[in-house]
């Protein structure tokens, strides 16, 4: 499963190089440099998905291991927060912001298993919105 989403990120990053280097050549560099940084910002947060899921399956072994992973995501965000002033993708970082927090407060509250459902879908739209 994870050789499917590792290829999917490399097709979307392909299709991105593609496209920033058509929007290089009629917008200027600036315009591609922040669409890839997005991309890899997004690529970053969707590794961090793949290992929440993991660490949600291990929980009981290493309970503090989605905790880390859901700290990683928020970094990813801030840093995609911070370099971008697109308003999707605003509202795609802050959608995934909120289910971030809502599985750490379950988490937080004592829930083993918490939905990840919400964190999964708001990633794939940040990585749709990342995607020119």
């Amino acid at each position: 499963m994870a050789v499917t989403r590792r290829s999917r990120r490399h097709t979307v990053i392909a299709t991105v190089l593609a496209a920033g280097l058509a929007v290089g050549l009629t917008t200027g560099c600036d315009a591609v440099g922040k669409a890839l940084d997005c991309v890899q910002a997004a690529d970053a947060v969707a590794d961090n998905v793949t290992e929440m899921q993991q660490a949600v399956e291990s929980a009981a072994e290493d309970p503090t291991r989605l905790l880390d992973s859901l700290a990683s995501i928020d970094q990813d965000l801030e840093q995609i927060g911070d370099q971008t002033d697109n308003a999707d993708v605003g509202r795609a970082v802050d959608d995934l912001g909120a289910a971030v927090d809502s599985v750490r407060a379950a988490v937080e509250g004592g829930d083993p298993t918490p939905d990840l459902g919400p964190v999964t879908d708001a990633a794939g739209e940040l990585t749709k919105v990342c995607t020119p």
